[in-house]
């Protein structure tokens, strides 16, 4: 429990400078029914398929939750870039660590109003001390952090993206 508490102080230090309410939640309609919201939930059991491959296909994975302004203020880049590079053997996933209480509340109306086309579940594992690591092993735990792959080649970042960073970092796949 201590582990998960430390987790828990070091996402929201990342996001220290930033307003946990940034205003992305204030147009949300909490009366309004998000219950036909696609939302799958893993373990880090569940998710680790996602997070390796076999073929040539380029998956970017980026972790996120609604709370944190640098994460939100990055998401249109990578929907921007699933669009643009859909026809191009490139996946993105959108992996919330949102908590489990507030996907319905927050998650899944976020998902909603931005229309967001990336596929997105959610992780929920307490056992952030395995996980973290697991991913990579210099990760921090801080978000947002993105990983892209493919069966060659396989980088970590933990920092926040412009569009023009991420579309390169995702061309160095291609070539």
């Amino acid at each position: 429990m201590r582990l998960f508490c430390l987790l828990l102080l070091i996402l929201t230090a990342s996001c220290k400078d930033e307003s946990a309410r940034n205003g992305t939640m204030d147009d949300i309609d909490h009366n309004e029914d998000y219950s036909a919201v696609s939302l799958d939930v893993y373990d880090f059991e569940g998710l680790k398929p996602f997070l390796k491959t076999n073929t040539d296909k380029i998956y970017v994975v980026n972790f996120w939750a609604t709370w944190c302004a640098p994460c939100i203020k990055e998401l249109p880049y990578f929907e921007a870039l699933n669009s643009a590079y859909s026809d191009k053997n490139v996946e993105f996933l959108l992996v919330s660590l949102d908590f489990p209480k507030k996907y319905d509340s927050h998650l899944k109306p976020f998902i909603k109003k931005n229309n967001l086309k990336s596929k997105v579940v959610a992780l929920n594992d307490n056992d952030s001390h395995t996980w973290i690591p697991a991913i990579d092993p210099d990760w921090s735990g801080a978000i947002p952090a993105t990983l892209i792959f493919n069966k060659d080649k396989r980088q970590f970042y933990e920092r926040t993206f412009t569009y023009e960073e991420l579309e390169a970092e995702v061309k160095k796949f291609l070539n």
